[in-house]
């Protein structure tokens, strides 16, 4: 996988509104693969951060810098579909 791209504060702060609420979450990632999940947390390592999701019972995480896309499935949203690739900063 190639060196982590962090993601734009602003975008940032949708996906911890997705979590706050558990937004259930359409996610399209950038290799062009889409996933249905409740979103739960994020998690930072020393080099990494990460989405942590719950799907079919059972939690898992999508590092930031892979998501396409996220749409919020939850009726009542506080937001609509946000993309998230092509809107990070340099490395």
């Amino acid at each position: 996988m190639h060196p982590y791209q962090p993601l734009n504060c602003d975008l940032y702060d949708y996906l911890e509104l997705a979590c706050l609420h558990g937004y259930e979450l359409s996610i399209e990632l950038v290799d062009g693969r889409s996933l249905t999940a409740r979103a739960l947390t994020t998690r930072t390592t020393s080099a990494d951060e990460f989405l942590v999701l719950q799907g079919d019972g059972e939690s898992f995480e999508i590092r930031l810098d892979q998501l396409l896309a996220i749409t919020p499935l939850t009726p009542g949203a506080r937001f609509g579909r946000i993309q998230l690739a092509g809107s990070q900063y340099a490395p």
